[in-house]
């Protein structure tokens, strides 16, 4: 009666837990609330960081030199100054975000033609390193109502308009004279501002909300202005401001005049001085076909024309694992039919070395003379050899303690951690919860539910280290909860001194290394202390089918002209990897192309990652289930290290293709900006190898239990 009322207030429970689920809106659920503003009202205008995807290196937007530098001073109706730094939370800090206030005054519906902001001087040093930062691509950021300033664009058949988040820092071109690279500084921006009356009661008030925000900018000489500091005549074609660090090519020329050779003058950085005007223009345009729900839709460029090939990715990753499973099923079949009752007296052993001695008699022609066969000494065929010799002999070994067992445990554990960290994302992204709205969300939910999973990693790994033999929980708890994130805060401080050096936004803060730290020292740990000790003390350690014998088994060594793949098994492994690399290939072009070729798009398709990383998962177990079945046939019982190898095997191989996009396709330049990207790279596919690894790790261990539970020892 118990169990049926707790039965049934679980169902409730799980039943109001799903309906809220499903009513929520799936795509602003973080808590970001419809921002609606009345005419007139102030929109704060924020500025965050500059990017590019030649390089590695953000840098904070006020801190460029040649930028209008923040006043202080406060917009009409608006709480913050300029300057005033925003509180972010721990993505935004790790992903580089630095956002500020800015001296930009934007009201609502107030058009304004041209607005003077500043004239910044600056000098050579100054000029010659935004001549740099234009010759890299950079994209600068801006934010109006959390979203991205976007450049516009239009496709080819001029149906649709689609936008990409940033705009560029300015534009290169060629001297006419000289030949030579001519760099422009854009210094007028054109804000459009698109609006929509609000939904509901707020839309009848006269409340607006804001659907878009393109930035047009320009570069215009600073020649001709009128008493506010704005260009005569912006409308019209002007000069571009040339970013100029060379003398006067006109002067030379005159210096020269027969000759067609103008030679290089060396310059004093120090003595060239530059004026730089900036100005800008606001206009407020009522949208009505995008509403404020959809309004994210423009920056998605590419999701209609790659939905079918994300569609071909999930078709290609059911065929790979349909065929695995049928392979699967066939051992299955094999491993479950026919007599699985061996003998424990040695009767199996002797049987499997007579039929190798007449195995070997007959490839040396002793029983090819006619009639020296008789019908007990036939030679029996492979699959009969295979029967006798395989699996069914290693009973009484296949469940003993690997070696490095103490290590294996933590790992396992962590694995375990990064698994949980996934799954949790994956589904809280198709929900909507995590969504490019929440800046920064991404990285601060993986961040603490790794931290807060530490109990199942503690509980796993002790439990695990427990049923091999282990008696030290406390090693074996600090090993679990330091290892993984030492290795991860170790790295990210020693690319910290190079991207430090660099003063770019993309060396995380100190205070937030201490904050990282902390949150180990009193979320982590602990977690995995309590997950440690449960696993270790209040369970059993996980029973085995058969008994272990006290002497270890001799592996015979395979002969020269067995199959490669029953001779070396950890070559076995890693390529077993292209498996699972092969289900993943297709959906990783478009992650690389989100994380490093085009870094203003958004990468959205959640819901058709979940389906790959679940055939993703089904293709691993079912590799691992092949690769150990091919281990125990070749009378070798060290499976553990192998399980966990062959599930995280396709880590190496994304490194491989990793190595080759970058040589092939991207276009980072210097040093540091290379070593950050392998340096990153090489830990995503840790990551990634850890979980994969643990999931190899536990469908092996499933499968040896699952086929030994039927074999009686008489």
């Amino acid at each position: 009666m118990a169990f049926s009322l707790r039965s049934r207030v679980f169902h409730h429970v799980w039943l109001w837990i799903v309906c809220v689920l499903f009513t929520v809106d799936a795509f602003y659920v973080p808590g970001y609330s419809i921002q609606s503003y009345k005419k007139d009202d102030n929109i704060p205008l924020l500025v965050n960081k500059i990017y590019s995807d030649n390089t590695q290196l953000q840098y904070a937007y006020f801190e460029l030199p040649f930028v209008c530098p923040a006043t202080g001073k406060r917009h009409h109706d608006s709480k913050w100054t300029s300057g005033h730094s925003l509180s972010l939370n721990l993505g935004e800090v790790l992903r580089g975000d630095r956002i500020k206030n800015s001296d930009f005054e934007v009201n609502m519906g107030q058009d304004v033609d041209c607005a003077y902001l500043c004239s910044k001087v600056v000098d050579g040093h100054d000029i010659k390193w935004a001549q740099q930062l234009i010759e890299d691509g950079y994209i600068t950021e801006w934010i109006l109502d959390n979203l991205p300033g976007a450049t516009s664009f239009v496709t080819v058949d001029r149906k649709r308009k689609y936008y990409a988040a940033g705009f560029k820092l300015g534009y290169k071109d060629y001297d006419m004279v000289t030949g030579k690279p001519a760099y422009y500084l854009y210094n007028h921006f054109t804000m459009v501002i698109r609006w929509r009356k609000a939904p509901g009661s707020a839309g009848e008030n006269g409340n607006r909300v804001v659907t878009g925000f393109e930035v047009y900018p320009k570069s215009v000489n600073g020649g001709s202005r009128n008493e506010t500091g704005c260009s005569d005549n912006l409308d019209e074609r002007q000069d571009p401001l040339l970013l100029n660090i060379r003398p006067n090519n006109t002067d030379l020329a005159q210096q020269y005049p027969d000759s067609s050779y103008v030679p290089e003058v060396k310059v004093d950085l120090n003595q060239i001085s530059t004026k730089i005007p900036y100005t800008y223009s606001v206009y407020f345009r009522e949208e009505h076909e995008i509403e404020w729900a959809n309004r994210w839709d423009l920056y998605f460029s590419d999701q209609t024309e790659s939905t079918s090939t994300h569609w071909l990715a999930i078709v290609n990753s059911i065929i790979i694992s349909t065929i695995l499973g049928a392979v699967c099923i066939i051992i299955w079949v094999r491993t479950t039919s026919g007599d699985t009752r061996v003998r424990g007296d040695g009767l199996l052993e002797d049987a499997r070395f007579a039929i190798r001695k007449r195995v070997d008699n007959k490839s040396s022609g002793l029983l090819e003379k006619e009639g020296a066969v008789s019908a007990e000494d036939e030679v029996p065929d492979d699959e009969l050899v295979d029967d006798v010799t395989s699996w069914k002999l290693l009973h009484a070994d296949v469940f003993r303690p690997p070696p490095f067992a103490g290590l294996l445990a933590p790992i396992i554990g962590s694995g375990s951690q990064l698994v949980f960290m996934i799954a949790s994302l994956l589904a809280l992204s198709c929900l909507g919860v995590v969504n490019p709205s929440w800046r920064g969300g991404f990285v601060t939910i993986g961040i603490f539910t790794f931290f807060f999973a530490g109990g199942l990693s503690g509980y796993l790994s002790a439990r695990i280290y427990r049923t091999f033999g282990g008696t030290d929980y406390r090693v074996n708890t600090l090993t679990t909860a330091l290892l993984f994130p030492g290795l991860l805060f170790s790295l990210m401080f020693f690319l910290n001194l190079f991207t430090w050096a660099q003063s770019s936004s993309t060396a995380i803060p100190f205070t937030t290394l201490l904050a990282l730290a902390f949150l180990l020292m009193i979320v982590q740990l602990p977690l995995v202390y309590v997950g440690s000790y449960y696993g270790f003390y209040r369970t059993a350690p996980y029973s085995h089918p058969t008994r272990t014998s006290s002497t270890p088994r001799h592996i015979p060594k395979e002969p020269l002209n067995a199959a490669w793949y029953t001779r070396n098994h950890l070559l076995l492994s890693i390529l077993s990897g292209l498996v699972p690399f092969a289900v993943l290939f297709i959906e990783l072009m478009f992650v690389f192309k989100s994380l490093y070729l085009d870094k203003s798009s958004y990468y959205y398709v959640f819901g058709f990652l979940s389906i790959i990383t679940l055939l993703l998962a089904i293709t691993i177990g079912e590799t691992v289930i092949i690769t150990l079945y091919i281990q125990l046939c070749a009378e070798n019982y060290h499976w553990w290290w192998t399980s966990f190898l062959t599930g995280g095997s396709s880590a190496f191989w994304i490194f491989v293709y990793l190595n080759w996009y970058y040589w092939t396709t991207l276009h980072i330049g210097g040093l540091i900006s290379s070593l950050l990207f392998f340096s990153y790279g090489l830990l995503a596919c840790l990551v990634y190898g850890l979980a994969t690894g643990t999931i190899g790790f536990l469908c092996g261990y499933a499968f040896m239990r699952k086929i030994y539970s039927g074999v009686k020892v008489d």
